[in-house]
C-alpha cells in the first residue's frame, strides 16, 4: 500500500481536556484509517484500469483519491499541529509575518476561529501560506478538499467535522474551537512556516 497511517505524536489521552482520549482513539483508528484505506482502494482501481485500459469509471475514481487522499494529508498534518505542551503564542518568524498579514496575533485567532465555526457542514479552517503573494492567509476548506486556495502550503488545520468534536461538546463548536487553542503546537507550525518559504 501507498499510504499508511501514522503514529501519533502523543496518547490518545495526551490532550485532555482539550479533546478526550475516545475522540482521540476513534478520529484516529477509524477516520483517518478510513481514508488511508479509501485512498489505497482508489489508486488500486486506476492500477486496475491502467492494466485494462478500460476508464470507463475514472471520474469517480479520482474523485474517491481526491477525497481520501486529502482527508488523510490534512490528518496527519492535524496530529502535528496539535501537542499536550501547547498553547500560548508563536515566536519568531512566524509571529512577525502573523503580525505583518493579520495586524496582530489576536486579529488572527479571531479570524481563524470564526472561519472554522462558520465551515457550512464539515469541513476545515486552515492556515495557509501563500506563495504567490507570499502571506499568510485564513482558509476554510468544505468536506477535505472543496475550496482549498491552489499553491498554498497548509500550516495549522482545525478538523471541525462533526466527530472531531461531537462525543465531548456535543453541537457547541466553538466552545471546541476555543479550546483548541490550548493545545496548538507553535514549534510544529512555525517550522512548516519556515520549511514552505524555503521551497520557494
Amino acid at each position: 500500500m501507498s499510504y499508511e497511517l501514522p503514529e501519533l505524536p502523543y496518547d490518545y489521552d495526551a490532550l485532555e481536556p482539550t479533546i478526550d482520549a475516545r475522540i482521540m482513539e476513534l478520529h484516529h483508528s477509524a477516520h483517518h484509517q478510513g481514508y488511508v484505506d479509501g485512498a489505497n482502494a482508489a489508486l488500486e482501481e486506476l492500477e486496475e484500469m491502467r492494466e485494462s485500459g478500460d476508464f470507463e469509471g475514472i471520474k469517480h475514481v479520482k474523485r474517491d483519491l481526491s477525497f481520501n487522499l486529502s482527508g488523510h494529508v490534512n490528518h496527519a498534518i492535524f496530529w502535528e499541529n496539535m501537542s499536550p505542551d501547547g498553547g500560548g503564542e508563536p515566536g519568531g518568524e512566524l509571529a512577525d509575518a502573523i503580525a505583518d498579514d493579520f495586524g496582530s496575533f489576536e486579529a488572527f485567532r479571531s479570524e481563524f476561529s470564526a472561519a472554522a465555526e462558520a465551515v457550512e457542514s464539515n469541513g476545515w479552517a486552515w492556515l495557509f501560506y501563500e506563495p504567490v503573494a507570499d502571506q499568510l492567509i485564513v482558509g476554510q476548506v468544505e468536506s477535505q478538499n472543496r475550496l482549498a486556495h491552489q499553491g498554498a502550503k497548509p500550516l495549522l488545520g482545525l478538523d471541525v467535522w462533526e466527530h472531531a468534536y461531537y462525543l465531548q461538546y456535543e453541537n457547541e463548536r466553538g466552545e471546541y474551537v476555543d479550546s483548541w487553542w490550548d493545545v496548538v503546537d507553535w514549534d510544529d507550525v512555525a517550522q512548516r512556516y519556515d520549511d514552505a518559504r524555503s521551497q520557494e
